[in-house]
Protein backbone atom coordinates (compact mmCIF):
# COMPACT_ATOMS: atom_id res chain seq x y z
CA UNK A 1 0.00 0.00 0.00
CA UNK A 2 2.79 1.85 1.20
CA UNK A 3 4.32 1.74 -2.54
CA UNK A 4 1.81 3.07 -4.36
CA UNK A 5 1.00 5.76 -2.41
CA UNK A 6 4.30 7.27 -2.92
CA UNK A 7 4.27 6.23 -6.45
CA UNK A 8 0.77 8.49 -5.96
CA UNK A 9 2.88 11.12 -4.63
CA UNK A 10 5.93 10.76 -7.21
CA UNK A 11 3.13 11.44 -10.14
CA UNK A 12 1.69 14.46 -8.19
CA UNK A 13 5.07 16.53 -7.78
CA UNK A 14 5.38 15.74 -11.43
CA UNK A 15 2.72 16.85 -12.32
CA UNK A 16 3.24 20.09 -10.26
CA UNK A 17 6.87 20.75 -11.20
CA UNK A 18 5.47 20.51 -15.07
CA UNK A 19 2.80 22.99 -13.90
CA UNK A 20 5.24 25.15 -12.82
CA UNK A 21 7.71 24.51 -15.47
CA UNK A 22 4.41 25.47 -18.23
CA UNK A 23 3.92 28.50 -15.84
CA UNK A 24 7.25 30.06 -16.02
CA UNK A 25 7.45 28.80 -19.66
CA UNK A 26 4.28 31.42 -20.29
CA UNK A 27 5.11 34.21 -17.96
CA UNK A 28 9.13 34.12 -18.86
CA UNK A 29 10.22 32.57 -22.34
CA UNK A 30 6.30 33.66 -23.85
CA UNK A 31 5.48 36.65 -22.13
CA UNK A 32 6.16 39.34 -25.31
CA UNK A 33 4.06 36.96 -27.28
CA UNK A 34 1.28 37.85 -25.03
CA UNK A 35 2.28 41.02 -24.12
CA UNK A 36 1.95 42.13 -27.76
CA UNK A 37 -1.20 40.07 -28.85
CA UNK A 38 -3.22 43.02 -30.11
CA UNK A 39 -6.03 40.85 -28.32
CA UNK A 40 -4.34 41.41 -24.77
CA UNK A 41 -5.83 45.02 -23.36
CA UNK A 42 -4.28 44.79 -20.19
CA UNK A 43 -1.03 46.45 -21.05
CA UNK A 44 -3.02 49.58 -22.38
CA UNK A 45 -5.72 49.87 -19.24
CA UNK A 46 -2.15 49.37 -16.98
CA UNK A 47 -1.04 52.17 -19.32
CA UNK A 48 -3.88 54.64 -19.36
CA UNK A 49 -4.72 53.71 -15.66
CA UNK A 50 -3.09 56.36 -14.05
CA UNK A 51 -2.02 60.53 -14.86
CA UNK A 52 0.21 60.71 -17.47
CA UNK A 53 3.35 62.98 -16.34
CA UNK A 54 3.43 66.86 -17.56
CA UNK A 55 5.28 68.92 -19.71
CA UNK A 56 6.54 72.39 -18.19
CA UNK A 57 7.36 75.41 -19.50
CA UNK A 58 9.50 77.15 -16.78
CA UNK A 59 7.24 76.13 -13.65
CA UNK A 60 3.94 75.27 -15.46
CA UNK A 61 2.35 72.42 -16.71
CA UNK A 62 1.16 72.63 -20.65
CA UNK A 63 0.01 69.43 -20.56
CA UNK A 64 -2.54 67.35 -17.94
CA UNK A 65 -4.60 64.68 -17.66
CA UNK A 66 -8.32 63.74 -17.00
CA UNK A 67 -10.42 61.06 -15.56
CA UNK A 68 -12.55 59.57 -18.22
CA UNK A 69 -13.97 56.65 -16.05
CA UNK A 70 -13.62 54.49 -18.83
CA UNK A 71 -11.70 50.94 -19.13
CA UNK A 72 -8.31 53.18 -20.23
CA UNK A 73 -8.87 55.94 -17.71
CA UNK A 74 -6.81 58.98 -17.88
CA UNK A 75 -7.19 60.91 -21.42
CA UNK A 76 -4.35 63.71 -22.17
CA UNK A 77 -5.25 67.14 -21.65
CA UNK A 78 -3.42 70.12 -23.19
CA UNK A 79 -3.32 73.98 -21.80
CA UNK A 80 -2.75 76.32 -25.10
CA UNK A 81 -2.95 73.31 -27.74
CA UNK A 82 -1.88 75.03 -30.82
CA UNK A 83 0.90 77.64 -28.92
CA UNK A 84 2.76 74.51 -28.13
CA UNK A 85 1.71 71.58 -30.40
CA UNK A 86 5.11 71.71 -32.33
CA UNK A 87 6.80 70.75 -28.97
CA UNK A 88 4.81 68.73 -26.96
CA UNK A 89 3.43 66.31 -30.08
CA UNK A 90 0.27 64.50 -28.97
CA UNK A 91 -0.64 61.35 -26.82
CA UNK A 92 -3.41 59.84 -28.25
CA UNK A 93 -4.71 56.22 -27.04
CA UNK A 94 -5.26 55.38 -30.79
CA UNK A 95 -2.98 57.01 -32.40
CA UNK A 96 0.43 56.86 -29.94
CA UNK A 97 2.54 59.95 -29.27
CA UNK A 98 4.68 61.92 -31.31
CA UNK A 99 7.65 64.85 -30.82
CA UNK A 100 8.17 65.07 -26.61
CA UNK A 101 5.12 63.16 -26.04
CA UNK A 102 7.23 60.19 -27.93
CA UNK A 103 10.67 61.02 -26.71
CA UNK A 104 9.84 61.86 -23.18
CA UNK A 105 7.04 58.69 -23.15
CA UNK A 106 9.29 56.83 -21.01
CA UNK A 107 9.12 59.33 -17.71
CA UNK A 108 5.76 60.59 -18.42
CA UNK A 109 4.23 57.02 -18.43
CA UNK A 110 5.98 56.12 -15.83
CA UNK A 111 8.10 53.48 -17.12
CA UNK A 112 11.66 54.82 -16.71
CA UNK A 113 13.62 52.77 -14.43
CA UNK A 114 15.03 56.08 -13.40
CA UNK A 115 12.15 57.44 -11.88
CA UNK A 116 11.55 53.91 -9.25
CA UNK A 117 13.92 53.29 -6.03
CA UNK A 118 13.29 49.69 -6.94
CA UNK A 119 13.28 49.42 -10.80
CA UNK A 120 13.58 45.50 -10.57
CA UNK A 121 10.47 44.97 -8.53
CA UNK A 122 8.80 47.12 -10.43
CA UNK A 123 9.91 44.83 -13.93
CA UNK A 124 8.52 41.60 -11.97
CA UNK A 125 5.08 43.02 -10.92
CA UNK A 126 4.45 44.86 -14.40
CA UNK A 127 3.36 47.45 -12.80
CA UNK A 128 4.48 51.68 -14.04
CA UNK A 129 5.72 53.70 -11.18
CA UNK A 130 4.57 56.98 -10.65
CA UNK A 131 4.80 59.25 -13.76
CA UNK A 132 7.25 62.07 -14.11
CA UNK A 133 8.08 65.04 -16.05
CA UNK A 134 9.34 66.69 -18.68
CA UNK A 135 10.78 70.41 -18.29
CA UNK A 136 11.68 72.38 -21.71
CA UNK A 137 14.25 74.98 -22.27
CA UNK A 138 11.43 76.80 -23.99
CA UNK A 139 11.13 81.02 -23.14
CA UNK A 140 7.44 81.58 -22.56
CA UNK A 141 6.81 85.09 -23.81
CA UNK A 142 9.44 84.18 -27.08
CA UNK A 143 6.94 81.26 -27.74
CA UNK A 144 3.78 83.67 -27.76
CA UNK A 145 5.23 86.30 -29.08
CA UNK A 146 6.58 84.26 -32.44
CA UNK A 147 2.99 82.47 -32.45
CA UNK A 148 0.99 85.96 -32.27
CA UNK A 149 3.80 87.28 -35.18
CA UNK A 150 2.45 84.44 -37.39
CA UNK A 151 -1.16 85.08 -36.88
CA UNK A 152 -1.83 82.18 -38.69
CA UNK A 153 -0.35 82.55 -41.73
CA UNK A 154 1.89 79.15 -43.30
CA UNK A 155 5.25 79.63 -41.46
CA UNK A 156 7.72 78.64 -38.67
CA UNK A 157 10.10 80.55 -35.81
CA UNK A 158 12.97 79.03 -34.10
CA UNK A 159 15.03 80.36 -31.72
CA UNK A 160 17.94 79.15 -29.44
CA UNK A 161 20.20 80.87 -27.02
CA UNK A 162 23.51 81.10 -29.05
CA UNK A 163 25.89 80.37 -25.64
CA UNK A 164 24.15 76.89 -24.55
CA UNK A 165 21.86 75.89 -27.79
CA UNK A 166 18.59 75.93 -25.23
CA UNK A 167 16.00 76.18 -27.34
CA UNK A 168 14.03 79.12 -26.53
CA UNK A 169 11.06 79.05 -28.69
CA UNK A 170 9.80 76.71 -31.44
CA UNK A 171 6.93 77.25 -33.31
CA UNK A 172 4.81 76.21 -36.32
CA UNK A 173 1.80 77.47 -37.83
CA UNK A 174 -1.08 77.01 -38.88
CA UNK A 175 -1.35 74.69 -36.09
CA UNK A 176 -4.26 72.33 -33.99
CA UNK A 177 -5.20 71.13 -30.76
CA UNK A 178 -3.49 67.71 -29.87
CA UNK A 179 -5.99 67.46 -27.10
CA UNK A 180 -8.71 66.36 -29.92
CA UNK A 181 -6.51 63.11 -30.63
CA UNK A 182 -6.47 61.97 -27.28
CA UNK A 183 -8.71 59.57 -26.57
CA UNK A 184 -9.67 56.37 -28.97
CA UNK A 185 -13.76 57.29 -30.04
CA UNK A 186 -15.24 58.11 -33.26
CA UNK A 187 -14.58 62.16 -32.76
CA UNK A 188 -11.22 60.80 -32.53
CA UNK A 189 -11.22 59.15 -35.63
CA UNK A 190 -12.86 62.08 -37.31
CA UNK A 191 -10.56 64.86 -36.10
CA UNK A 192 -7.33 62.29 -37.27
CA UNK A 193 -9.09 62.19 -40.96
CA UNK A 194 -10.06 66.07 -41.29
CA UNK A 195 -6.35 66.55 -39.55
CA UNK A 196 -4.50 64.80 -41.88
CA UNK A 197 -7.06 65.21 -45.16
CA UNK A 198 -6.66 69.25 -44.58
CA UNK A 199 -4.43 71.05 -46.84
CA UNK A 200 -3.09 73.40 -44.54
CA UNK A 201 -1.08 70.52 -43.63
CA UNK A 202 -1.55 71.90 -39.37
CA UNK A 203 0.23 68.70 -37.98
CA UNK A 204 3.23 69.40 -39.73
CA UNK A 205 5.77 70.69 -37.78
CA UNK A 206 7.07 73.00 -40.07
CA UNK A 207 9.98 74.79 -37.78
CA UNK A 208 11.73 71.23 -37.84
CA UNK A 209 10.60 68.87 -40.30
CA UNK A 210 9.81 70.99 -43.18
CA UNK A 211 12.77 72.74 -45.68
CA UNK A 212 12.84 75.23 -47.25
CA UNK A 213 15.36 76.72 -50.10
CA UNK A 214 16.83 79.71 -47.26
CA UNK A 215 17.37 82.49 -50.05
CA UNK A 216 19.61 85.16 -49.61
CA UNK A 217 19.76 84.20 -45.56
CA UNK A 218 22.40 81.53 -46.89
CA UNK A 219 24.39 84.34 -47.59
CA UNK A 220 25.53 84.36 -44.64
CA UNK A 221 27.59 80.81 -45.00
CA UNK A 222 28.76 81.66 -48.33
CA UNK A 223 30.31 84.93 -46.27
CA UNK A 224 31.44 82.49 -44.02
CA UNK A 225 33.29 80.64 -46.64
CA UNK A 226 34.59 83.40 -48.91
CA UNK A 227 36.14 85.02 -45.76
CA UNK A 228 37.97 81.51 -44.12
CA UNK A 229 39.07 80.63 -47.36
CA UNK A 230 40.50 84.11 -48.10
CA UNK A 231 38.65 84.74 -50.67
CA UNK A 232 37.63 87.91 -49.40
CA UNK A 233 39.89 89.71 -46.80
CA UNK A 234 39.01 93.45 -47.01
CA UNK A 235 34.92 93.93 -46.08
CA UNK A 236 35.02 97.15 -48.09
CA UNK A 237 37.34 96.26 -51.11
CA UNK A 238 35.94 95.37 -54.47
CA UNK A 239 34.86 92.07 -55.48
CA UNK A 240 35.37 91.95 -59.44
CA UNK A 241 31.87 90.81 -59.69
CA UNK A 242 30.14 92.11 -62.73
CA UNK A 243 25.80 93.12 -62.62
CA UNK A 244 24.54 90.54 -64.51
CA UNK A 245 26.17 87.63 -63.21
CA UNK A 246 26.97 84.75 -66.48
CA UNK A 247 26.39 81.73 -64.49
CA UNK A 248 29.64 79.55 -65.96
CA UNK A 249 29.17 77.03 -68.88
CA UNK A 250 25.38 78.47 -69.95
CA UNK A 251 23.78 81.71 -71.21
CA UNK A 252 21.62 82.29 -67.91
CA UNK A 253 22.19 85.55 -66.86
CA UNK A 254 21.70 85.86 -62.97
CA UNK A 255 20.20 89.79 -62.01
CA UNK A 256 19.98 91.46 -59.01
CA UNK A 257 16.77 93.11 -56.94
CA UNK A 258 18.61 96.04 -55.79
CA UNK A 259 20.93 98.75 -57.62
CA UNK A 260 24.68 99.22 -57.14
CA UNK A 261 25.59 95.66 -57.25
CA UNK A 262 28.34 95.66 -59.67
CA UNK A 263 31.90 95.30 -58.14
CA UNK A 264 30.03 95.95 -55.23
CA UNK A 265 32.31 95.12 -51.66
CA UNK A 266 31.08 92.31 -49.07
CA UNK A 267 29.30 95.34 -47.05
CA UNK A 268 27.75 96.60 -49.28
CA UNK A 269 27.07 93.51 -50.96
CA UNK A 270 25.47 92.01 -48.18
CA UNK A 271 23.91 94.59 -46.65
CA UNK A 272 21.75 95.26 -50.21
CA UNK A 273 21.77 91.14 -50.72
CA UNK A 274 23.33 91.39 -54.20
CA UNK A 275 22.38 87.71 -55.91
CA UNK A 276 25.88 88.41 -58.49
CA UNK A 277 28.59 89.17 -55.71
CA UNK A 278 27.22 85.72 -53.49
CA UNK A 279 26.99 83.81 -56.53
CA UNK A 280 30.64 84.48 -57.81
CA UNK A 281 31.99 84.84 -54.24
CA UNK A 282 30.54 80.77 -54.31
CA UNK A 283 32.50 80.09 -57.54
CA UNK A 284 35.44 81.17 -56.27
CA UNK A 285 35.31 79.83 -52.86
CA UNK A 286 34.63 76.31 -54.65
CA UNK A 287 32.35 73.20 -53.96
CA UNK A 288 34.82 71.68 -51.02
CA UNK A 289 35.16 74.42 -49.38
CA UNK A 290 31.44 75.60 -49.71
CA UNK A 291 30.46 72.11 -48.73
CA UNK A 292 32.82 72.03 -45.74
CA UNK A 293 31.53 75.30 -44.93
CA UNK A 294 27.86 74.18 -45.14
CA UNK A 295 28.47 71.60 -43.09
CA UNK A 296 30.12 72.32 -40.38
CA UNK A 297 27.28 74.79 -39.60
CA UNK A 298 25.05 71.59 -39.38
CA UNK A 299 23.75 71.23 -43.13
CA UNK A 300 23.73 67.04 -44.44
CA UNK A 301 23.45 65.96 -41.04
CA UNK A 302 20.40 63.63 -40.89
CA UNK A 303 21.83 62.92 -37.18
CA UNK A 304 20.00 65.99 -35.31
CA UNK A 305 18.35 65.25 -32.70
CA UNK A 306 16.40 67.58 -30.06
CA UNK A 307 15.73 65.41 -28.58
CA UNK A 308 13.11 63.90 -31.68
CA UNK A 309 14.61 63.95 -34.78
CA UNK A 310 14.93 67.44 -37.28
CA UNK A 311 14.73 66.67 -40.69
CA UNK A 312 18.14 67.62 -42.37
CA UNK A 313 18.82 70.91 -44.30
CA UNK A 314 20.93 70.10 -47.54
CA UNK A 315 23.70 71.81 -49.31
CA UNK A 316 24.47 69.57 -52.55
CA UNK A 317 28.32 68.75 -53.00
CA UNK A 318 27.56 67.16 -56.67
CA UNK A 319 27.18 70.44 -58.43
CA UNK A 320 29.02 71.98 -61.46
CA UNK A 321 29.92 75.22 -61.48
CA UNK A 322 26.44 76.89 -62.04
CA UNK A 323 24.50 75.10 -59.86
CA UNK A 324 27.26 76.03 -57.22
CA UNK A 325 26.74 79.65 -58.16
CA UNK A 326 22.71 79.30 -57.60
CA UNK A 327 22.93 77.09 -54.56
CA UNK A 328 25.46 79.77 -53.01
CA UNK A 329 22.59 82.16 -52.66
CA UNK A 330 20.06 79.99 -51.38
CA UNK A 331 18.52 78.78 -54.43
CA UNK A 332 18.86 75.35 -56.51
CA UNK A 333 19.04 72.33 -54.16
CA UNK A 334 19.73 74.45 -51.16
CA UNK A 335 17.26 73.56 -48.38
CA UNK A 336 17.44 74.40 -45.15
CA UNK A 337 14.55 73.89 -41.84
CA UNK A 338 13.89 77.26 -40.01
CA UNK A 339 16.16 75.72 -36.67
CA UNK A 340 18.92 75.17 -39.15
CA UNK A 341 19.09 78.47 -39.90
CA UNK A 342 18.93 79.87 -36.52
CA UNK A 343 21.94 77.59 -35.69
CA UNK A 344 23.29 79.60 -38.43
CA UNK A 345 23.13 82.71 -36.82
CA UNK A 346 23.70 81.63 -33.24
CA UNK A 347 26.82 80.36 -34.37
CA UNK A 348 27.62 84.01 -35.63
CA UNK A 349 26.71 85.68 -32.55
CA UNK A 350 28.79 83.19 -30.14
CA UNK A 351 32.70 83.55 -32.08
CA UNK A 352 32.18 80.42 -34.54
CA UNK A 353 31.01 78.24 -32.20
CA UNK A 354 27.86 76.32 -32.65
CA UNK A 355 26.41 74.22 -29.55
CA UNK A 356 24.03 71.67 -30.22
CA UNK A 357 20.35 72.55 -29.69
CA UNK A 358 18.22 70.78 -27.21
CA UNK A 359 14.48 71.30 -25.96
CA UNK A 360 14.68 69.36 -22.94
CA UNK A 361 16.19 71.10 -19.35
CA UNK A 362 16.00 68.11 -17.21
CA UNK A 363 13.54 65.26 -16.39
CA UNK A 364 12.45 65.17 -13.34
CA UNK A 365 9.75 62.81 -10.71
CA UNK A 366 6.22 63.84 -9.62
CA UNK A 367 7.74 65.68 -6.64
CA UNK A 368 10.04 68.06 -8.35
CA UNK A 369 13.18 65.86 -8.02
CA UNK A 370 15.36 66.09 -10.83
CA UNK A 371 16.44 62.61 -12.60
CA UNK A 372 18.61 63.50 -15.10
CA UNK A 373 19.74 66.53 -16.38
CA UNK A 374 20.10 68.22 -19.91
CA UNK A 375 23.94 66.70 -19.44
CA UNK A 376 27.02 68.32 -22.05
CA UNK A 377 25.77 69.88 -25.15
CA UNK A 378 28.38 69.15 -28.21
CA UNK A 379 30.13 72.52 -29.13
CA UNK A 380 32.23 72.89 -32.10
CA UNK A 381 34.34 75.47 -33.86
CA UNK A 382 32.20 76.46 -37.04
CA UNK A 383 34.33 79.25 -38.47
CA UNK A 384 37.31 81.27 -37.05
CA UNK A 385 36.48 83.44 -34.44
CA UNK A 386 37.80 86.50 -36.83
CA UNK A 387 35.40 85.68 -39.64
CA UNK A 388 32.78 85.82 -36.83
CA UNK A 389 33.22 89.21 -35.98
CA UNK A 390 33.31 90.44 -39.12
CA UNK A 391 29.88 89.03 -39.72
CA UNK A 392 28.52 90.15 -36.95
CA UNK A 393 29.94 93.58 -38.26
CA UNK A 394 27.88 92.59 -41.50
CA UNK A 395 24.72 91.58 -39.89
CA UNK A 396 24.45 94.40 -37.63
CA UNK A 397 24.61 97.13 -40.92
CA UNK A 398 22.14 94.98 -42.24
CA UNK A 399 19.59 96.22 -39.20
CA UNK A 400 20.97 99.27 -38.81
CA UNK A 401 21.01 101.09 -42.30
CA UNK A 402 20.38 97.77 -45.20
CA UNK A 403 17.14 95.71 -45.66
CA UNK A 404 16.36 94.51 -42.33
CA UNK A 405 15.95 97.94 -40.29
CA UNK A 406 12.38 96.89 -39.12
CA UNK A 407 14.31 94.07 -36.51
CA UNK A 408 15.99 97.16 -34.45
CA UNK A 409 15.33 96.96 -30.88
CA UNK A 410 16.60 99.82 -28.35
CA UNK A 411 19.03 99.52 -25.71
CA UNK A 412 20.81 95.86 -28.18
CA UNK A 413 22.84 95.61 -30.57
CA UNK A 414 20.79 93.20 -32.93
CA UNK A 415 21.86 91.72 -36.68
CA UNK A 416 20.11 90.60 -39.32
CA UNK A 417 19.94 89.01 -42.78
CA UNK A 418 16.80 89.16 -44.84
CA UNK A 419 15.70 86.35 -47.67
CA UNK A 420 13.73 86.23 -50.32
CA UNK A 421 13.44 82.19 -51.94
CA UNK A 422 11.56 81.48 -54.78
CA UNK A 423 10.53 78.56 -55.31
CA UNK A 424 7.89 76.41 -57.78
CA UNK A 425 8.04 75.88 -61.47
CA UNK A 426 9.94 78.52 -63.27
CA UNK A 427 9.69 79.94 -59.31
CA UNK A 428 6.20 80.91 -60.34
CA UNK A 429 5.11 80.44 -56.62
CA UNK A 430 5.16 83.10 -54.01
CA UNK A 431 8.07 83.42 -52.60
CA UNK A 432 8.93 82.93 -48.88
CA UNK A 433 9.98 85.44 -46.79
CA UNK A 434 12.69 84.67 -44.64
CA UNK A 435 15.00 86.80 -41.56
CA UNK A 436 17.42 85.42 -39.51
CA UNK A 437 18.83 87.28 -36.67
CA UNK A 438 20.33 87.61 -33.49
CA UNK A 439 20.38 90.29 -30.53
CA UNK A 440 22.75 91.45 -27.56
CA UNK A 441 21.45 93.69 -25.11
CA UNK A 442 23.92 96.74 -24.39
CA UNK A 443 24.28 95.81 -20.95
CA UNK A 444 25.00 92.09 -21.57
CA UNK A 445 28.20 90.47 -22.19
CA UNK A 446 27.09 87.85 -24.39
CA UNK A 447 24.56 87.29 -26.92
CA UNK A 448 20.91 86.36 -25.57
CA UNK A 449 19.16 84.71 -28.81
CA UNK A 450 19.10 83.84 -32.29
CA UNK A 451 16.22 83.79 -34.36
CA UNK A 452 14.67 82.28 -37.64
CA UNK A 453 11.66 83.22 -39.29
CA UNK A 454 9.91 81.80 -42.84
CA UNK A 455 6.59 83.06 -44.34
CA UNK A 456 5.44 80.85 -46.04
CA UNK A 457 2.20 83.11 -47.62
CA UNK A 458 3.87 86.65 -47.46
CA UNK A 459 2.02 89.29 -49.14
CA UNK A 460 0.99 88.75 -52.82
CA UNK A 461 2.30 92.22 -53.64
CA UNK A 462 5.76 91.06 -55.23
CA UNK A 463 7.37 94.61 -53.90
CA UNK A 464 6.25 93.57 -50.43
CA UNK A 465 7.58 90.25 -49.92
CA UNK A 466 10.56 90.19 -48.54
CA UNK A 467 12.43 89.38 -45.32
CA UNK A 468 12.44 92.50 -44.09
CA UNK A 469 8.86 93.10 -44.85
CA UNK A 470 7.44 89.87 -43.11
CA UNK A 471 9.77 88.23 -41.41
CA UNK A 472 11.88 90.59 -39.60
CA UNK A 473 8.87 91.85 -37.18
CA UNK A 474 8.22 88.91 -35.97
CA UNK A 475 12.03 88.02 -35.22
CA UNK A 476 12.15 91.48 -33.28
CA UNK A 477 9.57 90.39 -31.28
CA UNK A 478 10.55 87.03 -30.45
CA UNK A 479 13.78 88.76 -29.53
CA UNK A 480 12.46 91.62 -27.37
CA UNK A 481 10.60 88.87 -25.33
CA UNK A 482 13.97 87.20 -24.76
CA UNK A 483 15.80 90.54 -23.89
CA UNK A 484 12.71 91.46 -21.62
CA UNK A 485 12.41 94.75 -23.57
Amino acid sequence: MARYIRHACAFCALLLAALLVNAARVQVVQSRVYDDNPANRRAEIARYGHPRGDILVGDEPVTGSVDTGEQLRYERTYRNGPLYAPVTGFASQSYGTTFLEHAGDGVLSGTDPLLSPLPLWNDMTRRPGPAGNVVTTLNRRAQEAAYRGLAGRKGAVAAIDPTTGRVLALVSSPSYDPGVLSGNGEAVTSAWARLNHDPEKPMLNRAVRQTYPPGSTFKVVTAAAALDAGAVTDLDAHTGSPDPYLLPGTRTRLTNEAGGCRDASLRSAFKWSCNTVFAKLGVDVGVQNMVATAQAFGFNDPGLRIPFSVAPSTFDPHVDRAQLALSSIGQYNTRATPLQMAMVAAAVADRGQLWSPYLVERTTRRNGETVAGSGAHPVRQVINPSTAERLKELMADVVREGTGTRAAIPGALVGGKTGTAQHGVGNTGVPYAWFVSWAQADNSLEPQVAVAVVVEDASANRGEISGGGNAAPIARDVMRAVLGR
